[in-house]
């Protein structure tokens, strides 16, 4: 038997943050008896319960920082911030299909293309608070071109959802090579990010420059080098 608060062997324990979780997306029943996650009941109710959860939520957190979320001016800042934080990671609702169809055109070109300079704005998932900055993305055709406006609506995405910056670097890339699958892709995305800005080390003026390569820029160091310089060129 199990002694000093702890679990039975193979008996998870919740922990207080999964029960504060529970509390806003309780689990239910789902139809073959099984428990759903709160990630799978979450998805499943409709936007208004979805911010009427959140505004709680928010109003719980003012009060713990010792505000008064019924004072004038915070008085609707609860559904605010709920309607803002749907929109910051809206592209969790958004699938890669549905971005570049009817954008995919049969092409002879066979040289490099690329679009840089897309801005960008995320949320780091570690601490919730923004990293803004821009993408670069290059590719090597093979027969198949993709709409230039739909490589900036990849980036948003991926962008659109809690993220560390390595992962939507190279989930960005990733994108582009299923879409259209080129000779080879690169993508850079240089950000500030406000978790070391504001908080923690707090350096303003840093940046954070990732990148991922597929294909040709991965095993050709010439392709690789012509699309850093011209990404570069200003």
């Amino acid at each position: 038997m199990a002694q000093n608060g702890s679990s039975a062997p193979g008996v998870k324990q919740t922990t207080q943050i999964e029960t504060s979780i529970m509390s806003v997306c309780p689990t239910i029943p789902s139809s073959s008896g099984n428990v759903a996650t709160p990630t799978t009941v979450c998805a499943e109710m409709t936007r208004e319960t979805k911010i009427q959860r959140m505004t709680e939520a928010c109003r719980t957190i003012l009060e713990c920082i010792g505000e008064d979320p019924d004072r004038e001016g915070l008085v609707k800042t609860p559904h605010r911030w709920a309607e803002a934080l749907m929109f910051f990671s809206s592209g969790y609702e958004k699938k890669l299909e549905d971005v570049t169809n009817n954008a995919v055109f049969s092409e002879d070109h066979d040289e490099m293309v690329i679009v840089r300079d897309i801005d960008i704005h995320s949320l780091c998932e570690h601490h919730m608070v923004p990293f803004t900055g821009k993408v670069h993305v290059g590719y090597i055709p093979d027969g198949k071109i993709i709409g230039l406006s739909k490589i900036a609506r990849i980036a948003e995405i991926y962008a659109r959802r809690l993220q560390v910056q390595e992962r939507l670097t190279t989930q960005i890339a990733e994108a582009i090579v299923e879409s259209i699958q080129p000779k080879g892709v690169a993508v850079v995305i240089e950000c500030s990010h406000l978790c070391m800005v504001m908080r923690g080390v707090q350096k303003a003026g840093s940046s954070t420059v990732s990148s991922a390569v597929r294909g040709v820029f991965k095993v050709n160091d010439k392709t690789r080098a012509e699309f850093f310089n011209l990404i570069m060129r200003r």
